[in-house]
């Protein structure tokens, strides 16, 4: 009686054990991706030309003062720019770029800006 217990308790442990391991996967592969500031380079042209210029302000649809974003935290970007991508901000040209952005593009570029000051 004693080595089936004992054998019922080693098997509960295995596939609790298991099932953790398999949902630590899971949600490793669910994780936001790392961004990398030098690749972000390559992909900052389509927003230089409003956040890096100082006291720009856009025309259209009525005139908006554009944010800097130098120095803005990683992940307040990335929560932007995603909001911007699904409808949650609405402004058009943010929409546009946001959309044709992939997650890790999003990363890039808020690592980038993230490390401007």
């Amino acid at each position: 009686m004693k080595l089936r217990t004992s054998l019922t308790r080693t098997l509960s442990a295995l596939a609790v054990t298991a099932s953790c391991a398999i949902a630590g996967n899971a949600l490793a592969a669910d994780a936001a991706p790392v961004g990398d500031a030098k690749a972000a380079q390559s992909k900052i042209s389509m927003c230089i030309g409003c956040h890096g210029i100082e006291g720009y302000k856009s025309s259209f649809p009525e005139v908006y003062s554009v944010p800097m974003i130098a120095g803005q935290n990683a992940e307040y970007i990335v929560a932007a720019l995603q909001e911007y991508a699904n409808g949650g901000r609405s402004f058009p040209s943010m929409e546009a770029i946001a959309k044709s952005l992939t997650p890790q593009d999003m990363a890039d570029l808020a690592a980038y800006y993230s490390s401007l000051k």
